[in-house]
């Protein structure tokens, strides 16, 4: 059994961990660690898991739990896996941090973006960006390994494999992105009342959301070459679910049908990426509770732009589905195992 442990257990990425490491097979959770709620019984944070969760939180000492732990999950703020991670804790346990903090490999765009000071630096060059449909050779041999953020990773699985079959016109994408409150986090924010949520949409970040650069450095891998892109997330009133729709110009002379084999070619073999049939648009429905990403594609004849769609659960494949996906990877495990329930409906 591999022993897990989980820093920020109790924030709504770190609880879906809980959930589907409970079921996972191979898998024992020793550490459930919260600051917030040191002492407390988890089940008392989380009711839909009385009588199923009997352990106590933690704290949230790296260290100890290294001694512990095969793996340790960091479900935490941005800044916190750099502060406390150390050649020593990465001698006794591998590390899938959900936070940013390992994600770009340049810590000055790290810095500007995030607005605080990387102090983990030396492992900057090692840290393997988990997106393992794209990195999963990488993953299986790392130390620590940086779990993608949410609408990076629905954005890259919709995008790349256009970009790179050289259809698209790198430096003309637009991603319009779309989230259910749970991406914000379960801390107490007064955008986040019911009352501002419900019967509301709205745009933030908007040219300043710190997964911007995310997307352009992994698309850029893609593209052969850096890129800049247009960037705009909305929060809609629900609990779940990312849809994107991303818009670019057309490089090649190319059909929607034969952009469309470009997709299903790229993922023929993935577990989780599914391509839709032909004129379905993806639904957040549709992948609720999963670890699947669902995507298309619809060419705009007329203006000769592409339009591209991906839906997912942002707490699933966006966060605790993923690191369950690259814990797979890190201990030779098949990669879908824990992971092939199916999407809730409705």
């Amino acid at each position: 059994m591999i022993k897990a442990g989980i820093i920020g257990a109790t924030g709504y990425a770190g609880a879906e961990l809980v959930r589907l490491l409970l079921g996972h097979p191979e898998a024992d959770i020793v550490w459930y660690g919260s600051r917030s709620y040191t002492g407390k019984l988890f089940a008392s944070v989380y009711q839909n898991m009385f009588q199923i969760v009997t352990s106590d939180c933690l704290d949230d000492n790296l260290e100890a739990l290294a001694d512990e732990a095969d793996v340790i999950f960091t479900a935490t703020p941005q800044g916190y896996c750099a502060s406390v991670l150390s050649e020593e804790i990465l001698s006794k346990a591998k590390v899938v941090d959900l936070s940013a903090d390992f994600r770009i490999k340049d810590a000055s765009v790290y810095e500007k973006w995030y607005g605080i000071e990387h102090k983990a630096k030396q492992f900057l060059g090692e840290a393997v960006y988990g997106l393992c449909e794209r990195n999963r050779d990488k993953i299986a041999k790392a130390r620590v390994v940086a779990n993608p953020g949410c609408y990076p990773t629905c954005s890259i699985l919709t995008i790349a494999p256009l970009l790179e079959a050289g259809v698209l016109d790198p430096d003309s994408i637009i991603i319009d992105a779309k989230s259910g409150t749970s991406g914000a986090g379960r801390g107490a924010k007064v955008d986040n009342l019911f009352c501002e949520v419900n019967e509301n949409i709205k745009a933030y970040g908007v040219a300043t959301h710190r997964h911007t650069p995310e997307i352009e450095e992994q698309l850029g891998y893609a593209a052969g070459r850096p890129l800049m892109l247009n960037f705009t997330p909305h929060l809609v009133p629900m609990n779940r679910g990312i849809l994107i729709t991303a818009y670019a110009c057309v490089k090649k002379n190319v059909t929607e049908d034969e952009m469309r084999e470009i997709l299903n070619k790229a993922y023929a073999d993935e577990p989780f990426v599914r391509v839709l049939d032909k004129g379905l648009c993806p639904q957040t429905r549709w992948v609720e509770g999963s670890n699947y990403v669902d995507v298309n594609v619809k060419l705009d004849e007329r203006t000769g732009r592409v339009i591209l769609m991906g839906a997912m659960d942002n707490l699933v494949k966006g966060a605790a589905g993923q690191a369950v996906q690259n814990m797979n990877l890190l201990f030779g495990l098949p990669e879908t195992e824990g992971l092939l329930m199916p999407p809730l409906f409705p």
